[in-house]
């Protein structure tokens, strides 16, 4: 009797043991399977376009800005990127130096500045603009050395005069070269002026007018990745 209780124990014993390992196995796999296609599938690098109304699209779908163009355009050519788009109406060169550092908790591989129209529009000292547009670009790189930096340069009507409107110019070329960083000469380059490009306040390019904007990015765009 004492055999036959001890034959039993030792099968009861296999049995549990034959049962936790069918069911613990399913569980192990699948974490094996997912930390497999996590490691084949790495995040997406990152292009940041940082700047203002131009930027964010104003008065149009956010897919039909420029940025996004530039996401459907790199989708389509399967590239690897996402973009970020940290644009925000009304935003002048000191607003985004003071938010700069909520877009910077991830690194961008590309960081395209488009920002000073504002600043230009009111009236505000140009000094103060290239000052806060030097300490985006040092903001950026002090805190990841490797990402590209473009500098989209901007022209304003002379309202505040011929000679305010042509220093304003010469601040990005400046800043370019300062820096060692690729400039844009004119982001709206055949877009500014023109009334079928333009929302009905003569500033913000419609769909088509940031399409047209897109086109003067991608050859930068394309030449940093």
């Amino acid at each position: 009797m004492k055999s036959l209780l001890t034959n039993f124990s030792i099968c009861f014993i296999i049995f549990l043991a034959a049962w936790a390992t069918s069911c613990s196995t399913p569980s192990e796999k699948k974490e094996v399977k997912e930390g497999e296609q996590t490691a084949e599938s790495p995040s997406k690098k990152t292009i940041l376009f940082f700047g203002n109304s131009l930027t964010a699209g104003y008065g149009i779908d956010p897919e039909e800005s420029f940025a996004g163009r530039i996401q459907t355009r790199l989708d389509s050519l399967e590239k690897d990127f996402r973009v970020i788009n940290g644009g925000l109406s009304g935003e002048t060169t000191a607003g985004g130096l003071s938010r700069l550092d909520w877009f910077l908790e991830e690194e961008p591989y590309l960081f395209v500045l488009e920002l000073g129209g504002n600043d230009g529009l009111r009236g505000i000292a140009l000094t103060e603009t290239k000052k806060n547009l030097l300490a985006i670009v040092d903001k950026v790189r002090t805190k990841y050395p490797n990402t590209k930096i473009i500098l989209a340069g901007m022209q304003i009507p002379p309202n505040m005069g011929q000679e305010y409107t042509e220093e304003f110019k010469a601040i990005y070329p400046a800043i370019a070269k300062e820096k060692t960083i690729e400039l844009i000469p004119f982001l709206l380059e055949s877009v500014a002026g023109n009334p079928d490009l333009n929302l009905p306040d003569g500033i913000h390019p419609t769909a088509e007018g940031h399409r047209l904007v897109m086109e003067t990015l991608w050859p930068y765009i394309s030449k940093a990745l």
